[in-house]
């Protein structure tokens, strides 16, 4: 229950209304790009993690996670952690979405698609910034 406590705090509440805020940018880019744009599942996808997480790193690291660390090592692990997580949700999200609504037309499936990489990858971003890219002495013990 202690390890539950430690991850619903004051600092999920921030990194939500942080997602909230690049939740609403990236949507613009992601489906702008692939129903406006007609660029691929993986560009309109990339674009939207790769803008946004800019923003993401500034605002989590100063706001959010109150993190006063100056490192390139910290720059590092913040991107390997955007990367695993992007490929992680986006890579499950689509195989699955198009299994589960094989009947659908294949842009209802991407979109689909698009929105639930959108929720994995959340979920496992909050969990990595928190106790891979921001992580303090105080959670690694």
């Amino acid at each position: 229950m202690a390890k539950i406590t430690s991850v619903i705090d004051e600092k999920l509440l921030k990194f939500i209304v942080v997602g909230v805020i690049n939740t609403l940018v990236g949507m613009a880019i992601m489906f702008g790009l692939y129903n406006l744009a007609h660029c691929s599942y993986w560009v309109s996808s990339a674009a939207n993690y790769i803008l946004t997480s800019i923003l993401s790193y500034f605002l989590n690291k100063y706001f959010t996670f109150q993190n006063k660390e100056k490192s390139a090592r910290q720059v590092v692990r913040f991107v390997i952690n955007i990367a695993v997580c992007y490929l992680i949700a986006y890579g499950v999200a689509k195989p699955l979405t198009f299994a589960v609504l094989g009947g659908f037309g294949e842009q209802v499936q991407t979109n689909v698609a698009m929105l639930a990489g959108m929720c994995f990858f959340t979920a496992l971003n909050y969990l990595g910034q928190r106790f891979f890219a921001f992580k303090t002495e105080k959670e690694s013990a």
